[in-house]
């Protein structure tokens, strides 16, 4: 198996083999295994299950999940209230990990863990725990409570990801490899996976929004551009200035 093989990617984004965290714990020894056990994969349930029968009864399902978190004294206030990722009711983790295959790096927890852990931050840090208890209640598509460990390793490999993306697409910008045109194509239909994702997870853009957005990137890749252009150019000149150099020392020689 390669390490560019998709099913064994994912196997290694799976709880089961996670890297050791250390901001917070909580969970005990047991707990954790049992929920490093269960598949990712399982039909949704919990949250989903109330979602929908929320909406066969005629409400609105963000609503009934919220109501009956509201009875649950054990829930905290700001899970209850958490209103991200509710486009996704319904959703199995499967097929929304697909979808982030065929389009991104990351994968389906990777993707909900890091938003978690931004809004979720506070001044001494990440509450790990918090999210990792109430995994299921806070993102539609996950079933398991994670470990704080595990939070922290998914937090980590995206991370990870987004910078050796970065890193390659830079490359690619700034090779020469792409012409100008190229390159504008390429910005827009990444634009377009990434606000995507933002919109599913709940985050309004307003077209001002995002023409603003498009051009400050447009107007990044241009300089990318230009100055990558620039130093080729320098390093070609000097390149062919020391080989004439070395030719008329050779003739001299003569």
């Amino acid at each position: 198996m390669t390490e560019d093989d998709p099913t064994a990617a994912d196997r290694e984004d799976r709880p089961g083999a996670e890297a050791g965290g250390t901001e917070e714990t909580g969970s005990d020894a047991a707990s954790e295994s049992e929920s490093e056990s269960k598949s990712e994969s399982e039909s949704t349930t919990g949250a989903t299950e109330r979602a929908e029968a929320t909406a066969d009864a005629g409400g609105d399902p963000a609503e009934g999940s919220a109501s009956e978190g509201a009875a649950d004294p054990e829930i905290p206030r700001d899970v209850q209230k958490y209103a991200r990722f509710k486009k996704m009711d319904g959703a199995q983790y499967d097929r929304v990990n697909e979808f982030l295959r065929d389009r991104t790096y990351i994968t389906a927890r990777e993707w909900a863990i890091a938003r978690l852990c931004s809004d979720f931050r506070t001044e001494t840090g990440v509450e790990m725990t918090k999210i990792g208890e109430n995994l299921p209640e806070l993102v539609p598509f996950m079933t398991d409570t994670y470990s704080p460990q595990a939070v922290n390793q998914a937090r980590s490999s995206f991370e990870g990801k987004v910078q050796k993306a970065g890193a390659t697409f830079l490359y690619g910008a700034m090779s020469g490899f792409f012409t100008a045109e190229e390159l504008d194509e390429l910005m827009y239909e990444v634009t377009e996976v990434a606000k995507f994702l933002l919109e599913v997870e709940g985050v309004d853009l307003s077209v001002e929004d995002e023409l603003e957005a498009e051009e400050r990137i447009s107007s990044v890749m241009r300089e990318v551009r230009d100055a990558s252009a620039d130093l080729r150019r320098e390093e070609t000149a000097q390149s062919e200035s020391e080989s004439e150099g070395a030719d008329a020392g050779a003739d001299g020689a003569d």
